[in-house]
């Protein structure tokens, strides 16, 4: 059974656009689904760590015939072949991060992991890109993502800039019902 999947990207080091554009250029090869989405591409402040640089993020969805458990994996061996060092520093600096946001209606409480993703509702920079994507979807147990932003406090937004749509940012999109 097909599932939409949806995945927030986010980096800050390096060539954050490339690699960036390299984990969707990957995502599209079709090998864990299909992508059918990408939003723009925004600069937010950093969050949790501040002394970094600051992110680069967009939100994908992806329909996958993988089940939750069987995605995750995937998504870590795809962070780590971008260069990905886990240095046990949380919120800190990173080459990528693909989170998994949530995927189709599952609620999954796991030491590994957690669906819907357990901050997503306090964090403007993936409430934002996603809204774009699915302006109407509502996140099991947490209510409709426009509510969700809604009831962020402005210092959780101060900061969030799109940088450009996805075509603009993503060459290899062109073409593509984004």
């Amino acid at each position: 059974m097909i599932a939409r999947a949806w995945l927030g990207l986010g980096a800050n080091l390096g060539d954050a656009r490339a690699t960036l554009t390299r984990a969707v250029e990957e995502l599209a090869s079709g090998v864990i689904g299909e992508l059918k989405a990408v939003s723009s591409l925004y600069r937010t402040p950093p969050w949790g760590v501040e002394d970094q640089p600051d992110f680069l993020n967009a939100v994908v969805a992806l329909d996958t015939e993988l089940m939750p458990s069987e995605l995750l994996p995937r998504l870590l061996d795809l962070e780590a072949s971008l260069g990905r060092v886990r240095s046990g520093l949380r919120w800190g600096p990173r080459a990528i991060d693909i989170d998994l946001l949530m995927q189709g209606g599952h609620r999954i409480e796991t030491a590994e992991l957690c669906l819907p993703h357990p901050r997503l509702a306090k964090r403007a920079f993936v409430l934002v890109p996603w809204l774009e994507l699915a302006p109407t979807l509502e996140v099991p147990g947490l209510g409709r993502l426009a509510d969700l932003l809604d009831a962020l406090p402005d210092s959780e937004r101060k900061g969030l800039e799109r940088l450009a749509g996805p075509s603009e940012w993503q060459d290899s999109l062109q073409g593509k019902d984004t």
